[in-house]
């Protein structure tokens, strides 16, 4: 279930649209990304979400939200799905959907963990797992804008083999002027000079931006994850107004 700090409803004005896959990409072995085409999609902000619809034969109905990974700019949504084994949606969406599939959707939805050029920076982008999805859109919108606002990402992963976007965020690093650390909290591969453990407060404090330059700061991920990160980042001294969080918490996906 998604969560962020504040409590934002879906307008009843949104209307459930009919999406269908034209592309399915193997991100690590238990997540993909859907492509998808919504010819009468209304337009989304890098950081917003949506909801998924799936209908059985029978006319059971499953429901769930997801993040909207690709930038405001591309015609096409991509979504990004992790597994849940017992869950009701993500199973099929990662291993039965096939391109021409087509299932309902409703959005965009969200007004509080998005991200704009106008806003400003430096940004600082703090992802959990499968929390990069949202991050990702904005920084595919800051590519695509070719934004020269700095921006710094610190991903946590349980194994290299789990980082999702891992070619196009590195591809970005040399690219584009984005800085990524990267830690790995389970296991590491042989050589590995990144971080080996969960993030913390030291961590934090070695990796981000000053203080006093005053980040616009976007975490996502687990509960544990976020909460330990905007508390720490507030004893650090960041401005808290600055700081919006959006929690992944236990899902029946």
């Amino acid at each position: 279930m998604r969560e962020t700090e504040t409590d934002i409803s879906t307008p009843k004005r949104l209307t459930w649209r009919v999406a269908e896959v034209a592309k399915i990409v193997n991100e690590t072995p238990r997540v993909k990304s859907l492509v998808l085409d919504v010819p009468d999609w209304p337009g989304h902000r890098a950081g917003q979400h949506l909801d998924v619809r799936l209908t059985a034969e029978d006319g059971y109905q499953a429901q769930r939200s997801y993040s909207v990974a690709s930038e405001p700019e591309n015609t096409r949504l991509m979504l990004t799905v992790e597994l849940i084994e017992e869950g009701e949606v993500s199973p099929y969406l990662t291993s039965d959907g096939r391109p021409g599939d087509k299932f309902e959707l409703r959005g965009p939805i969200g007004s509080y963990f998005v991200w704009t050029v106008a806003m400003g920076g430096p940004l600082f982008l703090v992802a959990g797992g499968s929390g990069i999805a949202p991050l990702m859109s904005m920084l595919r919108y800051r590519a695509a804008v070719k934004s020269t606002i700095p921006a710094l990402l610190l991903y946590s992963s349980r194994t290299f083999e789990d980082i999702i976007y891992r070619e196009e965020l590195d591809q970005m690093a040399a690219r584009d002027g984005l800085t990524v650390v990267y830690t790995l909290t389970r296991r590491q591969p042989p050589g590995w000079s990144g971080g080996a453990r969960r993030i913390d407060r030291s961590m934090l404090a070695s990796v981000s931006p000053s203080v006093t330059a005053r980040p616009r700061i976007f975490i996502c991920g687990p509960t544990s994850l976020v909460e330990s990160t905007a508390e720490s980042l507030l004893e650090l001294g960041y401005e808290r107004n600055f700081i919006k969080t959006e929690r992944f918490g236990p899902t029946g996906a």
